[in-house]
């Protein structure tokens, strides 16, 4: 720090924050930290009787903690998200697009490792809105030596630490099964899910098709559906170990490839993800139809990413696949699937 004139501060940088008392009106911070002093701020220091003021000597080699915010926000930005204004040597980013948020976490863990530096994100995989605030990122001190920058700036490498994956145009199909749903004792509870879920990301649905518990009419429906443009089949129904639940034979009958049949996820456990082709095809078990979040809601963004999960994928949802089935549900805000 240096001691100067305050009428000769324009342009320099305050080293602590400065409180301005107005009894009966106001007692606060006037300027913080870091502030940068313009020639409208001299009248309002003079004002509150500084007549000297404590800024920012610069060193060569040294950044204040507003130009280096700025240079970790570059190495976490994509082309689909943006920085907010500055304050107090704080970004905050955020998303451009709606989509899904990937973070590169041993890249994030390695540059949060380094001394005086920090970024906090949200999770991974963690389906996002345009104007959604993404990360946080700042130093530590008012000033930081720039090899520091530099070094996080190597770690992050050519791509960036965040990305905003956009969803695909997928053409949804649903199949669902059930001799009881098929002859209409009960009305189907899943398609109107299905749709709703479909929905909350502008995704369209081109056809329901209600199959009796028959491995060849399953299979027959959906053949049918891609045949006429889905590229993304979601089966609901018949996806228990029951003799009679035939959904996961007739997956594998299309051709498909049985990715997982199961994931550690509760509600959800009896989930399948098979691929045809690039055609993922999912088997819903029933608690999609009570529950009002499961494994369904984990996988469908990532999936609308075009992204090809691997049973590996579904293996790291154990930890976090807990559902607390709370009174006021708040997912995609909560632990679940973190």
């Amino acid at each position: 720090m240096k001691k100067i004139q305050t009428r000769d501060a324009i342009g320099s940088v305050l080293c602590h924050d400065m409180t301005i008392i107005i009894p009966g009106v106001k007692k606060g911070p006037e300027f913080r930290k870091g502030h940068v002093i313009k020639e409208e701020d001299i009248p309002t220091l003079l004002s509150m009787g500084k007549t000297h003021v404590y800024v920012w000597e610069k060193k060569e080699n040294e950044l204040h903690e507003n130009d280096a915010a700025v240079r970790l926000g570059d190495i976490c930005m994509d082309e689909h998200m943006y920085g907010s204004e500055i304050k107090e040597g704080k970004i905050n980013i955020h998303a451009k697009i709606d989509g899904l948020l990937r973070v590169d976490v041993k890249k994030l863990e390695r540059i949060n490792s380094l001394e005086e530096i920090m970024i906090a994100t949200r999770h991974d995989c963690f389906p996002v809105k345009k104007g959604d605030k993404l990360a946080g990122t700042r130093v530590i001190p008012l000033v930081i030596h720039e090899d520091k920058i530099i070094d996080a700036e190597s770690l992050a490498g050519e791509t960036s630490l965040l990305s905003i994956l956009a969803y695909k145009p997928f053409k949804i199909g649903i199949v669902t099964t059930g001799s009881e749903v098929y002859h209409g004792r009960i009305q189907d509870a899943f398609g109107p899910v299905i749709r709703g879920k479909a929905q909350e990301y502008d995704i369209e649905v081109t056809r329901q098709i209600i199959a009796d518990d028959d491995v060849t009419q399953i299979t027959e429906s959906i053949e049918t559906l891609i045949d006429e443009g889905a590229n993304f089949i979601v089966c609901t129904g018949g996806m228990s170990v029951d003799p009679d639940d035939l959904t996961p034979t007739s997956i594998k009958n299309t051709g498909a490839d049985i990715i997982s049949y199961g994931a550690p996820v509760l509600p959800g456990a009896m989930f399948l993800l098979a691929y045809k082709g690039d055609i993922p095809i999912i088997g819903v078990p029933g608690c999609a139809m009570y529950s009002k979040r499961t494994i369904f809601d984990l996988v469908f963004p990532r999936l609308l990413t075009g992204e090809k999960l691997t049973k590996a994928d579904l293996a790291k949802y154990g930890h976090g696949g807990l559902c607390l089935n709370c009174d006021v549900c708040t997912f995609p805000a909560c632990s679940f699937g973190k």
